[in-house]
């Protein structure tokens, strides 16, 4: 029901270095945190279009992966 799709990521630092970190790869997403949300609760704030084509949204997935793994969030995808 709504293009915005919240990432909830807990702290204010970590969603800024992350939203920092997306941009350098080409993807513009907002960091949110305190006061905006409350405290421990940071997201991004990625917003989703119809007029995304498929390749695009790869291309966003790729870089959340990659910027997962630079950070510690994730693992990194499978071999």
């Amino acid at each position: 029901p709504s293009a915005i799709i919240p990432i909830l990521v807990g702290e204010t630092a970590f969603a800024i270095r992350m939203s920092t970190r997306l941009l350098d790869h080409g993807i513009f997403v907002t960091g949110f945190g305190y006061p905006v949300v409350p405290e421990g609760k940071a997201r991004l704030r990625v917003q989703a279009s119809a007029a995304f084509q498929r390749r695009d949204m790869e291309r966003a997935l790729e870089a959340f992966a990659r910027v997962g793994e630079e950070l510690g969030l994730t693992a990194g995808p499978p071999h």
